[in-house]
């Protein structure tokens, strides 16, 4: 079963087509990658999928409700959660204070009087931390964090509202291999594991095919292959498209699948 439907989706900025005619399902549960070379316009699909963006045509359904036109408040409280390529925390708070701050927003609770919102949702936010190997950082500054680290704060937060589907935008850019490889094992136990489904865009070819179910790509806005990460690995367009940088993506694809 589908939860998101992607049709005829197409975005123009100025006299660049940024998205044209681009169509793709996400199944319950399904972990599924979107890549291709920069500008291929991933970032543009995320964001007229999230709200930020107001595709010039197209529609995007999520478990039954049509997004295109609602703001993204209104998008999250349907159950998308959303992760940014730079990580966007509260410095000055605790670690979690911050998931603190994002199950406050979730239990509607934001105007609640007399209530110290340190007070709040304390043991819930402790259990997201400790899901993503946090709970032992809970007390100290975000603004003291390793990056890696603010990385699996941002998780937690994307978690706090129970998502039925997460937007992963570049989730492991600026770390270092080893710590990508690990943030996004983390993450696919706790999405199997909860049963949410996953749209993720990435550089990483080692971290596609370690995690993904489904790849699909895109190219100068126009979606131009999907699968399996074999099909996509062995499909020539792709391949030509990833020369240069390609040789890592065979070799990548290759060693995940021997």
């Amino acid at each position: 079963m589908s939860v998101l439907t992607v049709s005829g989706l197409a975005k123009s900025f100025g006299g660049v087509q940024a998205l044209r005619d681009v169509n793709f399902t996400l199944a319950a549960g399904e972990i599924l990658a979107m890549i291709g070379p920069n500008g291929a316009g991933k970032s543009t699909c995320f964001n007229c999928i999230n709200g930020q963006l107001r595709p010039d045509l197209g529609s995007v359904t999520f478990a039954g409700h049509e997004l295109i036109g609602l703001p993204p408040r209104r998008i999250w409280r349907l159950g998308v959660g959303r992760t940014f390529q730079i990580t966007a925390t509260f410095g000055s708070m605790t670690v979690a204070e911050n998931v603190q701050m994002a199950l406050i927003s979730h239990h509607r609770r934001t105007r609640a009087p007399w209530t110290l919102a340190t007070r709040l949702h304390r043991e819930e936010a402790l259990a997201l931390l400790d899901a993503v190997g946090m709970r032992d950082q809970a007390e100290r500054r975000c603004s003291v964090l390793a990056y890696g680290d603010l990385k699996r704060v941002e998780l937690a937060v994307a978690l706090a509202h129970g998502p039925r589907m997460l937007l992963m935008d570049e989730p492991t850019a600026g770390m270092a291999p080893k710590e990508r490889i690990a943030l996004m094992a983390l993450t696919a136990g706790i999405v199997h594991d909860r049963g949410i489904s996953v749209l993720f865009t990435e550089h990483d070819m080692d971290v596609v095919f370690a995690n993904a179910d489904r790849i699909i790509v895109l190219n100068r806005g126009e979606l131009i292959a999907e699968g399996t990460p074999a099909a996509v690995r062995d499909n020539p367009m792709v391949q030509e498209i990833y020369l240069g940088a390609g040789s890592m993506f065979g070799a990548a694809a290759a060693g995940a699948h021997a």
